[in-house]
């Protein structure tokens, strides 16, 4: 009885640091996650609105664009760029955005998958593993941009994606990303980076008139590489926001379930408490019974 008293007790000791521990990183993602917050929702509608804007003027330019940023070719080779956590302890985030992308692979580029033309781009340290462990094309240069989350670091990645499309390494560029909602929502999302999407116009509707100044060519291919290189940035501070979101609600969860497990090990405790004091009881009485007798 008294070493399962101990046992317990032990019990008790171990929940009680983790539930320290769990409570102590809920409160750094908590703080994380504010700054991230403010980031992200001060770039969304500007980024939201220049995306708007270039596939405007590209749905609306006539010929072809000088750049070729959203020539529309046989899909043979495709890049997905992913955007996963560096670390892990939150929740389903990475196992979702890894799911994400192989569903992506086998549902859309199930062909050059066989012939082995689906590469990876990984942003953070977990996908990366995953994709190297199970054998997928992944390239490792990027993966540790959230070490130093800059706007020049992440442009350097749109630009080498830019470059690789102009050179027809590829041919499709997805971005597989969480979208942030709130602390404790996410959207999981696989968004068309390259070619770049034109707005389908209803028939007989009538087209944007835009006046361009300088000329038309040289505007589109000095603002399309810039538009891109946002459209990337957002998506980073998005899954940004979204990871120390996740990981927040996950480490909230964690000290509920322990404070559960701390009540039954207690009332556990409190009746093998009580059940040794009234064997002793018993033993005691019996005893002086026996005495007596």
């Amino acid at each position: 009885m008294a070493g399962q008293l101990k046992e317990v007790r032990n019990r008790i000791k171990s929940i009680q640091s983790t539930q320290q521990i769990t409570k102590a990183m809920k409160m750094i993602s908590a703080t994380k996650l504010r700054k991230a917050q403010e980031a992200i929702l001060q770039m969304r509608p500007y980024a939201k609105k220049l995306q708007q804007v270039l596939s405007n003027i590209v749905s609306n330019a006539e010929g072809n664009i000088s750049t070729g940023l959203s020539a529309d070719r046989p899909i043979e080779k495709v890049l997905l760029i992913v955007i996963t956590s560096d670390r892990s302890s939150c929740g389903a985030y990475n196992s979702t955005l890894i799911k994400l992308a192989k569903s992506s692979i086998k549902e859309k580029y199930a062909t050059q998958a066989a012939k082995g033309n689906v590469y990876i781009w990984s942003i953070g340290k977990k996908g990366y593993e995953h994709f190297a462990k199970n054998n997928f094309k992944v390239d490792s240069t990027f993966k540790d941009i959230f070490l130093q989350l800059t706007f020049e670091n992440v442009q350097a990645c749109a630009q080498a994606a830019v470059k690789a499309f102009e050179n027809k390494e590829f041919d499709m560029v997805e971005i597989i990303y969480s979208e942030f909602k709130n602390a404790a929502t996410q959207r999981f999302v696989a968004e068309q980076f390259l070619p770049i999407r034109k707005i389908e116009t209803k028939a007989g509707a009538q087209k944007s008139d835009f006046i361009f100044e300088p000329d038309k060519e040289e505007l589109i291919a000095q603002l399309m590489p810039k538009i891109l290189n946002t459209q990337l940035y957002k998506a980073v501070l998005d899954a940004n926001a979204s990871e120390h979101g996740a990981r927040m609600t996950a480490m909230d969860k964690a000290t509920e379930n322990a404070n559960e497990i701390l009540r039954s090990l207690r009332i556990s405790y409190n009746r093998a408490r009580q059940a040794a004091i009234t064997t002793e009881l018993t033993e005691i009485v019996s005893g002086a019974a026996a005495l007596q007798g």
